[in-house]
């Protein structure tokens, strides 16, 4: 089992609303005192949440399914039911939540940020909550709705300001436990580091944080090697620092087409070439190493790059690359527009928006009207068919919503087969009522539902 996960696909159900009751109040001397059906609570929200502690999915990978509460059902005595638990999920800094087919939902940074991923359902009306002058004892209740069920995809992506690059062993985790109080694997060997390392670093009143992608190399883009696979961390990074191998013993290797190596693959993955760099040549404390550093410093400095040569084994050179790095940061800091704040957008309904959609489709079996729309399909979800007056309640509703009269423009004759939903759609045979048909019965007393 990995213990640094950074990407994973996580299967969500938001609780279902309780069901509201449907009960008469009676006392003695008061058998039917009216209605006092209670309505059913709300179903709870699965939520995530930036916690400063969190710096893994893991967690997540192994329990990837996860649900909230359900509310529960009114009952009478006008007692409404409890509201479900939320599902609080914590994610590290940087999580960035996409729905499955992609559309990125949220970019969740800073400690606290909060977002509310899958809906709980609405608890349904009790018969208390839905009696009216007209309707003074109803005889039913409305079920709750559903909560939203969905799959995303959360990825972690470091909020570092100093990204450093390179070979496999050019030093990377050697530099960060230097310069800062981690304390990666380090070791003699290509791949000692198989996930992201973070340090923090203090260069005079300025702190700012450095990451590392485990080792790059020539076709990485192609999948060779670990580094493509996570330099999602280096995305939000001020600034990029090659690191440099200049003791390296291997053939046909320096330090200038290692750069052009790396480079190359930074391209291929993309977004990165307006990020300022410079070059860490690295490990001068060997003899060899540091006459190569001198060699070469004046062949980076042309493409427009400082170089700095550090020996993160005698410290040598870490403090003027930290002071430079603290400069960088400083001013892409500065430079950053200032943060604003949270600011709720309200998106109100047109004013000749009805609510619905009707389309006429053709099928093996015939004809049929499809009819779309949140609130048609909501009240269908809360109708209890088994209950008759619930299904007049339902039909009174569409037809106030002016479903009926659309479905006689859109060409609907009676016993046209009528469709509310996708693909968990509710069929019937449509019979329209008098009012709706008004403009087809003809003669005064030859309309055929009148007979």
């Amino acid at each position: 089992m990995p213990s640094f996960v950074d990407r994973v696909v996580l299967h969500l159900s938001a609780g279902n609303g309780g069901h509201g009751c449907a009960s008469v109040h009676r006392e003695k001397f008061k058998p039917l005192g009216g209605p006092d059906g209670g309505n059913g609570g709300r179903g709870g929200d699965v939520v995530l949440v930036v916690d400063a502690n969190t710096t893994t999915l893991l967690d997540y990978h192994r329990s990837p399914h996860r649900r909230a509460g359900n509310g529960s059902p009114g009952e009478g005595g006008h007692r409404n039911g409890a509201d479900g638990d939320d599902v609080i999920l914590k994610v590290p800094d940087g999580t960035v939540v996409s729905a499955a087919d992609g559309e990125v939902l949220a970019d969740l940074v800073g400690d606290g940020s909060r977002l509310v991923v899958a809906h709980g359902g609405r608890g349904g009306l009790g018969n208390a909550a839905l009696a009216s002058t007209r309707r003074k004892a109803p005889g039913f209740a409305l079920k709750g709705e559903p909560g939203e069920a969905l799959d995303v995809v959360l990825e972690l992506k470091s909020v570092a300001d100093i990204g450093l690059v390179g070979y496999p062993s050019a030093g990377k985790s050697s530099l960060i436990a230097a310069i800062s109080a981690a304390r990666p694997k380090i070791a003699d060997y290509p791949f000692t580091t198989l996930v992201p390392n973070l340090g923090v670093v203090e260069a005079g009143d300025v702190r700012f944080t450095v990451a590392d992608v485990p080792g790059l190399i020539e076709g990485a883009s192609e999948g060779r090697g670990l580094g493509h696979t996570f330099l999602r961390h280096v995305e939000r990074c001020a600034a990029l620092a090659h690191v440099v191998d200049c003791a390296t013993l291997e053939p046909g290797r320096d330090p200038l087409s290692d750069i052009d190596v790396i480079e190359t693959e930074l391209e291929r993955y993309g977004g990165l070439a307006d990020r300022p760099r410079f070059v860490v040549l690295n490990k001068i404390d060997v003899p060899e190493a540091r006459e190569l550093a001198e060699f070469v410093r004046a062949d980076v400095e042309v493409r427009g790059w400082q170089a700095f040569s550090v020996s993160a084994v005698s410290r040598e050179g870490l403090r003027e690359l930290t002071f430079e790095m603290a400069k960088i940061v400083s001013a892409a800091r500065a430079a950053a527009p200032p943060p604003e704040a949270t600011r709720v957008i309200l998106r109100p309904t047109a004013v000749d928006d009805e609510g619905f959609t009707i389309t006429h489709e053709r099928t093996h079996d015939g004809e049929r009207f499809r009819i779309r729309g949140r609130k048609p399909e909501r009240w269908v979800l809360q109708t209890d068919f088994s209950n008759d007056e619930a299904v007049g309640y339902l039909a009174d509703r569409l037809a106030r919503l002016g479903i009926e009269e659309q479905l006689v423009k859109a060409g609907a004759k009676a016993g046209d087969e009528v469709v509310i939903g996708g693909e968990d759609a509710v069929v019937f045979d449509w019979e329209p009522t008098v009012q709706a048909g008004a403009e087809r019965l003809g003669p005064r007393g030859t309309d055929s539902r009148l007979a």
